[in-house]
């Protein structure tokens, strides 16, 4: 198995998509924790205080790390070979500052972050596969940095729109330039394949836009005792939210089947694997 660091990041195709990546943990369920670990998961540890990680001898999954030594970084699950670290966990967590649409009020917890690096390493592994699509340009992510450093709110403080004031924002959520450069390419390149998977088919009829203005939308207004806007106003609104529903529904079904037929599996903690 090959020990990597899982870089992933869900590209901006639209609001849409946006949110629909950002609410990615809600559709999957978790992977139950293994009884047992796997014999090849490793730790990263390094003994005494050495800043060279030494490979383990064999050991098993209850055994306590070497007397001396200290865990520097500690495998939290396995995606089809693809090692989530809980450094990534970290990451994740703090990427979470750059998504332009996010519930400000939302609790994205350290079980979320796990569930959606398993997916988008799912997802990107099926992506690259595939080849999906020409490779995602420096061009192609400057124009989208450019979009995104103007719809973070709490990116305004910092003056985004400079180059000094975006390198501050990264520093202040602990990114250099090229390691977000690197994350938000795998975002850009997992949400295309979404697109191109799942979208591109969908067709709403204008009685589903219909149904779901008399249905859904108009009691919400009336509920709060405010007019609703003309349907002919929001029609293309609704199409959105109805495609990113059914997309949202094809993902998760997709996901879920990914997950079953590969190999997922979730590392307890105090757990030591060689």
């Amino acid at each position: 198995m090959k020990v990597c660091r899982h870089n992933a990041a869900i590209q901006g195709i639209g609001m849409a998509a946006v949110m629909l990546l950002a609410a990615m943990p809600v559709w999957s369920q978790a992977a139950p924790a293994p009884s047992s670990v796997p014999s090849n998961v490793p730790s990263v540890i390094v003994p005494g205080d050495s800043a060279v990680a030494k490979p383990a001898g064999p050991a098993t999954a209850q055994q306590a790390a070497p007397q001396g030594s200290i865990e520097i970084d500690r495998v939290v699950a396995v995606a089809n070979g693809d090692l989530i670290l809980e450094s990534d966990v970290d990451e994740e967590r703090r990427f979470a500052a750059f998504q332009p649409y996010r519930n400000l009020e939302g609790n994205f917890s350290r079980a979320d972050a796990i569930e959606r690096l398993i997916d988008r390493s799912l997802i990107l592994e099926q992506a690259r596969a595939q080849a999906a699509g020409a490779p995602i340009t420096d061009a192609d992510i400057d124009a989208d940095l450019v979009e995104l450093r103007k719809a973070i709110f709490a990116c305004r403080p910092y003056k985004c729109e400079t180059e000094e004031g975006w390198l501050k924002f990264l520093a202040a959520n602990g990114f250099t330039d090229k390691e977000f450069r690197e994350r938000w390419r795998d975002r850009m390149e997992t949400l295309r394949f979404i697109e191109q998977r799942f979208r591109m088919g969908i067709r709403i009829t204008p009685q589903e836009i219909s149904d779901y203005y008399t249905k859904t939308l108009s009691p919400q207004y009336a509920s709060r005792h405010v007019t609703a806007p003309k349907l002919d106003s929001i029609r293309e609104r609704i199409q959105e939210i109805l495609l990113q529903e059914q997309v949202s529904k094809l993902l998760a079904d997709w996901l879920t089947a990914l997950r079953a037929s590969g190999d997922v599996r979730m590392v307890r903690a105090g757990e030591v694997t060689p």
